[in-house]
């Protein structure tokens, strides 16, 4: 019951004048009591099937003209190169629905149903998201997000780097502790990780090079156009790293990324609207970098109301990419602004060696990284300062004494990326079950 032939190679004329058995769903149909028009869809593309009663056979016909929407068919027939919409179609000779619609329960996403819905076209697709993956726009973002995580293990790996799992149940946190999801965990508090960061930071004397792929959480009640609860994170680590050489990397895998999708889904960029000048600039050209308070000085000059030490939010970021035309790196945030792993600019100490990099188009911060605090005296002072407790962090704290060694590493929201590169709207776009604050269904 395997499958030979797709419609992609169909429709690339690698199959022209052949007999080819296709196996797929129904897109859409037409046709008479004589001759139907079948559009027939596969993992690939679509490609019109003509069906002649008089070539299958009244039983044949009538079974496949009755045949709905997103039933699945085996057809079987003779490529024929044409003029028309799809550049090829094929000469139905035989054929049978595998998996029919019941007419009492058809398939539900239409027009019609998606101006009615309560809630509106956006809420109703969500709660058909197991139906709305079939259509053609989710099918190019999900054939998009695999090209990226793709490019994001061959960059690594192209490096040297190991992958590296760490847990998703932990003690303490990394950002902020309000973000944290709690579970219960046998009598005690767990929570879902935020980051892998800091047991990276423990395999870093073992690796030097390492990163990984895997889901974050953070409970955000954002309902901005960026924020999940549940995300993919890109996340490096690297002993012997300066802030300025974990840039580099941030910027050496973004480029990879967009260079990428030209070389593998410049089709699907196309299907999608999206310039592909656009990436090719993103791809080709040096990341500027600006600190923090030329930031804030640029912000002030727009009229936006911010002061030295905030952290920017979406809605500054926004405003700072708006005139953006290749991403930009921000570095050296207050000190007051960043978590305690973050190492203070040995010159500036009220600074400290981090950096985001913000997309323009409005899409703001993609990654955000720097070098850490690695001795031991630091490390504490850091934790102190903030009045965050010790305990949770005692493993972290005790890498340090023995053998700290300057490091730094990004985390780099891959679901953002995805968002960024495509054009998408909303991040809810290019994952296939987005989960925000008000929904965690289907």
């Amino acid at each position: 019951m395997g499958k030979q032939y797709w419609i992609g190679d169909v429709r690339a004329g690698a199959h022209d004048g052949a007999q080819v058995e296709l196996k797929g769903w129904v897109h859409r149909t037409r046709g008479s009591n004589k001759i139907w028009f079948m559009v027939l869809r596969d993992s690939t593309g679509v490609v019109q099937c003509v069906i002649k009663r008089e070539s299958v056979g009244d039983d044949a016909f009538e079974a496949l003209r009755t045949a709905l929407i997103e039933s699945s068919i085996i057809l079987r027939g003779t490529v024929e190169p044409t003029d028309r919409e799809h550049g090829h179609e094929v000469q139905v000779s035989s054929g049978e629905v595998v998996g029919p619609v019941n007419p009492d329960r058809p398939f539900p996403i239409t027009e019609s149903a998606m101006a009615e819905a309560d809630g509106g076209e956006t809420e109703f697709l969500l709660d058909n998201r197991h139906l709305y993956l079939r259509t053609g726009r989710m099918t190019t973002m999900l054939k998009l997000r695999s090209t990226v995580f793709g490019a994001i293990h061959s960059y690594f790996r192209e490096r040297d780097f190991i992958e590296y799992q760490a847990p998703n149940f932990v003690a303490g946190a990394v950002e902020g502790g309000s973000t944290l999801f709690e579970v219960p965990y046998f009598g005690r508090k767990a929570y879902l990780t935020q980051s892998w960061q800091l047991y990276a930071e423990a395999a870093m004397p073992a690796l030097e090079r390492l990163y990984t792929m895997a889901p974050s959480f953070r409970a955000e009640k954002s309902r901005t156009r960026r924020h999940l609860t549940e995300f993919w994170h890109a996340e490096m680590e690297v002993a012997w790293a300066s802030n300025a050489e974990i840039m580099e990397y941030g910027e050496g895998v973004v480029r990879h990324i967009a260079k990428t999708l030209l070389d593998e889904r410049s089709d699907e960029l196309s299907e999608l609207g999206r310039d592909l000048e656009l990436i090719s600039r993103y791809a080709d050209n040096a990341y500027p970098r600006m600190r923090y308070d030329e930031a804030i000085e640029t912000l002030q000059s727009k009229g936006v109301t911010v002061e030295w030490g905030q952290d920017l939010d979406y809605s500054k970021e926004k405003v700072l990419t708006a005139d953006f035309d290749v991403p930009h790196f921000v570095t050296h945030y207050p000190r007051i602004t960043k978590p305690f792993y973050h190492r203070p600019d040995p010159n500036e100490p009220k600074y400290v060696l981090c950096h985001d990099l913000l997309a323009p188009d409005g899409y703001g911060e993609i990654l955000g990284g720097g070098e850490r605090t690695w001795s031991e005296k630091e490390i504490l002072e850091r934790i102190d300062e903030e009045g965050t407790p010790r305990e949770p962090y005692e493993f972290y704290i005790d890498i340090r004494r023995y053998g700290g060694v300057p490091h730094g590493g990004f985390g780099l929201g891959v679901d953002r990326v995805c968002a960024w590169l495509s054009g998408a709207d909303h991040i809810r776009e290019v994952i296939p079950f987005p989960r925000d604050s008000r929904r965690v269904t289907p």
